[in-house]
């Protein structure tokens, strides 16, 4: 026979526990990150501050005893002085030249690197490697081992042509001296290519397929399909590589000082290798720190349309 247990009364059940309010839930939730926090700001904002200090300071290394506080001076002799307007001008160059060959070289090798093909995993890991190299290796590699006008490759596979056509020898051509532009051009583009590949890769592999095998039920051709369905669907992962990669190549120092430290005649001499100058040749930290801060004023406006666009991308994938 069975016993009926009567429900629990009000007196029966367990008190409540009382609820925290909304904003203690999010400090418990911030607490452990605040230690992240505290780092990031000691390591990036206090020497920023420091510079933001000293940038309004006339201050020359071979004269410490005249500091002297100038205000705003120093960023006047920024936006005035001929070298810093000439840097300024290379690096928008150069900026604009890799980052536009790159897109376009990396789009290629992505559309190939999208096809099945035997040998596309090692083809992947070949294509990725120059941007696995360090940079100043990879600056090293090419000054010395294509660039040169005595051992270089370049000037080896040239003599190696002309004597096939009966010439005793061909020209020994100085890239660096004679095209210094185009030289450090091609040296960031087979650096930064793969970068922009991968990413345009991602995006190929993102595309729907039923739109795809839509597209080819259609009739439609392959000029047709890429012009009017992979474009648009890469329009952002094109913008995402152009800004990322702008903020990391209009920051180029290493190729520069080890290719052709900023020549000749101050022809490749870009902000950060003439920041350089400023600081370690001139030693005047009060311009120096002025062009600094200008520099970074400008990459952290790239930065904001980098992730404005980062986040267009999420929506648009979530959508």
């Amino acid at each position: 026979m069975t016993t009926l247990v009567p429900p629990p009364t009000k007196t029966d059940r367990p008190p409540a526990r009382p609820v925290a309010p909304a904003g203690a839930k999010k400090w418990r939730r911030r607490v452990p990150l605040l230690p992240a926090l505290i780092f990031t700001i000691i390591v990036t904002q206090l020497p920023f501050v420091a510079t933001l200090v000293i940038s309004a300071f006339q201050w020359n290394l071979l004269q410490p005893g005249d500091r002297h506080f100038t205000g705003l001076s120093n960023y006047a002799f920024v936006f005035g002085d001929a070298r810093l307007r000439s840097a300024v001008l290379n690096t928008v160059v150069l900026t604009a030249s890799v980052v536009i060959l790159s897109v376009l070289i990396g789009l290629a090798l992505a559309l190939l690197l999208d096809r099945r093909f035997l040998g596309r995993s090692l083809a992947r890991t070949l294509l990725t490697a120059p941007f696995l190299v360090m940079p100043v290796a990879g600056a090293l590699l090419w000054k010395h081992a294509l660039y040169n006008p005595d051992y270089g490759l370049f000037n080896g596979t040239l003599n190696a042509v002309y004597r096939f056509f009966g010439a005793d020898n061909g020209p020994s051509v100085d890239w660096v001296s004679n095209f210094p532009m185009p030289a450090l051009v091609i040296a960031l583009v087979w650096q930064w290519t793969p970068f922009m590949m991968l990413i345009l890769l991602a995006g190929l592999q993102a595309q729907p397929g039923d739109v795809l095998e839509a597209a080819r039920v259609d009739g439609a051709s392959a000029l047709q399909t890429f012009s009017h369905i992979t474009l648009p669907h890469l329009r952002r992962y094109i913008e995402l590589g152009i800004v990322l990669g702008s903020i990391f190549v209009v920051q180029t120092f290493d190729a520069v000082f080890t290719i052709t430290q900023g020549g000749p005649g101050s022809r490749t001499t870009n902000l950060p290798y003439e920041i350089y100058l400023t600081t370690f040749r001139k030693f005047e930290y009060g311009q120096a720190a002025a062009a600094g801060v200008v520099v970074v004023i400008g990459s952290i406006v790239i930065a904001t349309f980098a992730l404005r666009t980062v986040a267009s991308l999420f929506r648009e994938e979530a959508s």
